[in-house]
């Protein structure tokens, strides 16, 4: 994991809390409930209020209460002020890996030129965006690591407007809590408005200065560097606003929500 500073130690703390949570959810329930009765009596069931880890139902109420402690402090600590590390040209991986829950064949292909960005929700502009009209937004380049919840990192480089511009430009209301995702893919998710207005998070449209291939999420991606990669979503067609919570494709089995890096 790649934590930023000054406040990598206490992120380090709920990131590591993270890692373990996606890792008693691949071991099977009777191993869980093992794991998380020995974690919790190291200090942490205070935090469930006495409740006693004895069956499998309570042990799914207990990661999911630690996840949503997880999720809150995560945000308690997320400041839109400091920025993730950025890298030179020279550490960009190549070739970047591919990473789906499907086949790099399967990726989506989209035709460019009948491309609308559906925009809803808690918005003035409703209407849907071209390709054309995306790229006449100020463009940003970033190189910076996207990490994996796997285990794996890599450096790519990737060029957009940035979310909070685009957001501004519909009008949307930044006092809102939640912006969302739907993709070509059928993938889904969402973030907190923080993290929508953070200067690095960018509509992805090219990378390495060349239009995004398929496989890395034509027609436009969301790069958000200060989260994990599966708050990253690509082959996005749908942007809302809301303050209505939403979780998403990985959040709704069992991921963090928050997902931060």
């Amino acid at each position: 994991m790649n934590f930023f500073s000054p406040w990598h130690k206490d992120n380090a703390e709920a990131v590591t809390a993270e890692a373990r949570d996606l890792l008693r959810k691949r071991l099977p329930r009777a191993s869980r409930r093992r794991f998380l009765v020995r974690e919790l009596t190291l200090g942490g069931l205070s935090l469930l209020g006495g409740c006693v880890i004895d069956d499998d139902a309570t042990a799914e109420a207990a990661l999911t209460r630690i996840s949503r402690i997880n999720d809150w402090a995560q945000g308690r600590l997320f400041d839109p002020s400091l920025l993730a590390p950025t890298y030179p040209d020279s550490m960009i991986t190549r070739p970047f890996p591919f990473n789906a829950f499907y086949d790099e064949d399967q990726a989506p292909r989209i035709d460019a030129g009948g491309f609308r960005l559906e925009v809803s929700g808690l918005v003035a502009g409703k209407r849907p965006w071209s390709l054309p009209e995306l790229r006449a937004l100020p463009r940003y380049t970033q190189v910076t690591r996207h990490i994996c919840v796997e285990g794996w990192s890599a450096i790519g480089k990737w060029s957009g407007p940035r979310l909070g511009d685009f957001l501004r430009a519909v009008g949307a209301d930044l006092d809102a809590r939640y912006v969302g995702v739907h993709c070509a893919d059928d993938y889904y998710t969402s973030i907190d408005m923080a993290t929508a207005l953070h200067p690095q998070t960018l509509i992805a449209l090219d990378w390495d200065d060349r239009p995004l291939p398929p496989k890395y999420g034509f027609p436009m991606k969301l790069r958000i560097p200060t989260k994990l990669g599966y708050k990253n979503p690509k082959h996005v067609q749908a942007i809302f606003v809301s303050d209505t919570f939403n979780r998403g494709y990985w959040e709704d089995q069992g991921y963090n929500w928050f997902g931060g890096s």
